[in-house]
């Protein structure tokens, strides 16, 4: 509750004020002791109090960065949204340098381009002195015109993104930036502080002069307005001299302009050979990849083909020695069935000895030894050892 934006504010830049400042050094704030104890309920009337007490200014500090007070209190302006008359008062005030600091700070943030000009640049005019701590926790001396003059002309101050404003990248571009201004008649041509003095001056010249011509007795009457020529003349002579510098200025303005003008097309013909340079390298980039998948592809394509050779090779070793083992195994086969086989003579052969076998197996079963009854048998044998015929039953 305490680090939410007062409901009566207004969106400023079409966002949240709080979210003008960064995500991160929004938490460190938000997690900082003065935070918590020194801004807990201020109002606009009580930060008044608390920016009288500021003795430094700067973004944050240290190794773990922490956010000076300085830096809290924008940020509780922020939240709160103090009225734009109090916000002023804060730039009007001269005895507080930190006051106006802070308010013309504010400013910067949340107000448009012609209140930043018309309010800031009256500043300039203040050379005190400021305290100005730095990141790595050492403080170093600044003036109230050099922080006015970051706010104006820099992207960055105190660890902040400065909202874009018409402003000038360099001295050149904020005179165009304020002739812009000028010539929608939305800002009044800026005066310097010294002019009166100048005038001033003049005049007391111009006094001294007639009053030493007085003196001197040389001074003549003119017929008309009795006037000095002299005089006259040196008037004159000053007036011209005023006349030839409002036209150098003009012409230095002129200069500056198209001077600006043409730093603006060196930029954009930078951008445009950074832009061309970055698109040839893409395309380069595209080509190689392409050539490096092309590589690929051929590599894959001829790792496919070494891989079917291979294959081919062992098929075809592997039916070699499969046709081998054939022709093995058919010579194995014929042999056998050659041997198995006999010639028609042998079998004519065998076809004779047959009715021998037979015979002799007749002899053999006519001699008695198969007889069923064992004693005959055995004498049919000894019988047959010894020539004789066998005993017949």
């Amino acid at each position: 509750m305490a680090n939410r934006t007062d409901p009566a504010a207004k969106s400023i830049r079409g966002t949240n004020p709080q979210n003008l400042v960064e995500k991160i050094l929004r938490s460190k704030i938000y997690q900082n002791t003065y935070w918590k104890e020194q801004c807990f309920g201020l109002t606009a009337e009580t930060l008044v109090d608390k920016a009288m007490e500021l003795d430094h200014l700067g973004g944050t500090f240290g190794g773990n960065r922490k956010p000076t007070p300085f830096m809290c209190l924008v940020m509780k302006m922020l939240q709160i949204q103090p009225e734009k008359d109090i916000v002023v008062e804060f730039i009007k005030n001269e005895d507080y340098k930190y006051v106006r600091v802070l308010g013309a700070f504010y400013l910067r943030l949340t107000g448009t381009d012609i209140d930043v000009y018309r309010y800031l640049e009256p500043l300039y005019n203040d050379y005190r002195k400021l305290r100005l701590k730095s990141p790595d926790g050492q403080f170093s001396l600044t003036h109230v015109d050099e922080v006015i003059d970051e706010l104006l002309t820099k992207d960055y101050s105190c660890d902040i993104a400065m909202p874009r404003i018409k402003k000038r990248c360099s001295y050149e571009k904020e005179k165009e930036a304020r002739w812009t201004l000028e010539s929608i008649g939305s800002l009044d041509p800026r005066k310097s502080a010294l002019e009166d003095d100048f005038e001033e001056e003049e005049e007391k010249e111009e006094e001294e002069e007639h009053n030493a011509e007085l003196e001197n007795g040389t001074h003549e009457k003119d017929y008309y307005r009795e006037r000095s020529p002299t005089r006259e003349r040196d008037r004159d002579r000053k007036r011209d001299s005023h006349r030839y510098r409002d036209r150098d200025y003009e012409r230095d303005r002129d200069y500056d302009r198209e001077r600006g003008r043409g730093r603006d097309r060196e930029r954009e013909r930078d951008r445009d050979r950074d832009r061309d340079r970055d698109r040839h390298r893409l395309r380069d980039e595209k080509d190689h990849g392409r050539e490096r998948e092309k590589i690929r592809e051929w590599e894959g394509r001829e790792r496919d083909r070494r891989d079917r050779d291979r294959g081919r090779r062992r098929s075809h070793s592997r039916s070699r020695s499969r046709s081998k083992d054939r022709k093995d195994r058919d010579g194995e086969h014929r042999k056998r069935h050659a041997r198995s086989s006999a010639s028609p003579k042998r079998h004519e052969k065998g076809t004779e000895n047959e009715p021998r076998k037979k015979k002799e197996k007749k002899e053999k079963k006519d001699d008695g030894t198969d007889h069923p009854d064992p004693e005959i048998a055995e004498a049919n044998r000894i019988r047959a050892s010894l020539g004789l015929k066998p005993l017949r039953p």
